[in-house]
């Protein structure tokens, strides 16, 4: 009897172990390659239960989301003979698993074979560019379009192992020690000649306007000084007409003098001297005189 149960409890735990080789689990977004003897038979990426034979069936997962890879930075030589290092990723998935399984078979053998690839497109695309326009590239889509050329280079190369590149990013560009001082310099250089161009047309432009001005300023003088003189000409005819006008009689003349000759008595008795000579013969002096 006890021998009978020691050999249920053997095959039983024979079952179980045969039964757990006989299933394997696939998670979201993951492919399962089932091979047989190092030979893939079949692949999936529905998640759930799946069958397969026994201690002769083997299953390899790889990922089927997307994945990155930061790329060791590395130095490009630009088409002006310039060295700059380079630092980007990839963002990049497994498509086919078989495939992938079949040239590449793990994840760090796929980042360093898309390394080289996109370390190569890199070098090919910066070696068409002078480091002038790449350190002054300021247009955003310019920018992409070098992107785009090399995702699709290096998405060409990484669909034979069963790979799609979604996208090649530069993070950054540095330049080495040796060129940085020179750089900088040569920039300092173009913004002064920048500035100083700025500052050429803002006073050519000022000059004009200036100019402008103070040729509108001496039209206007010169037309107030006109019209002053015009104004004073009239003025001092008009003057003269009704001078004329009021005296125009030996009477009116007469009156007009003895006016003045008071005007200038009156002037000549301001001070502290009270004494005035006077003509004999003179209306004024025969009036004070009761003549």
């Amino acid at each position: 009897m006890k021998k009978r149960t020691i050999i249920i409890a053997i095959a039983a735990i024979l079952l179980l172990i045969v039964l757990g080789n006989s299933v394997y689990v696939v998670q979201a977004n993951q492919h399962a390659c089932v091979a047989e003897f190092s030979k893939v038979v079949s692949t999936t990426n529905t998640p759930g239960l799946h069958f397969k034979i026994p201690f002769i069936h083997t299953v390899k997962y790889f990922s089927s989301a997307t994945q990155f890879y930061d790329i060791p930075p590395s130095e490009v030589i630009t088409l002006d003979k310039q060295n700059m290092t380079a630092d980007c990723y990839v963002l990049w998935k497994i498509t086919d698993p078989l495939k992938f399984y079949q040239t590449l078979g793990s994840n760090s053998v796929a980042e360093q074979r898309l390394g080289d690839q996109t370390y190569t497109a890199l070098k090919n695309a910066m070696g068409t560019l002078a480091q002038a326009d790449i350190i002054n590239m300021e247009d955003g889509g310019k920018r992409n379009e070098i992107y785009d050329s090399i995702a699709t280079t290096v998405n060409e190369k990484a669909k034979t192992y069963g790979i799609n590149v979604l996208d090649v990013k530069i993070k950054r560009f540095d330049l080495p020690e040796s060129n940085l001082n020179a750089v900088y310099a040569r920039m300092i250089s173009e913004r002064n000649q920048m500035a100083s161009k700025f500052t050429a047309d803002g006073n050519y432009d000022a000059s004009i306007i200036r100019n402008d001005v103070d040729k509108q300023v001496n039209i206007l003088v010169s037309n107030a000084k006109a019209n002053a003189a015009k104004l004073e000409a009239e003025g001092e005819a008009e003057y003269m007409r009704k001078l004329a006008a009021a005296y125009n009689s030996q009477d009116k003349q007469d009156f007009y003098e003895f006016i003045l000759a008071l005007d200038a008595l009156q002037n000549s008795l301001t001070g502290d001297e009270k004494t005035i000579i006077l003509d004999k013969d003179s209306d004024l002096a025969k009036i004070l005189a009761g003549q």
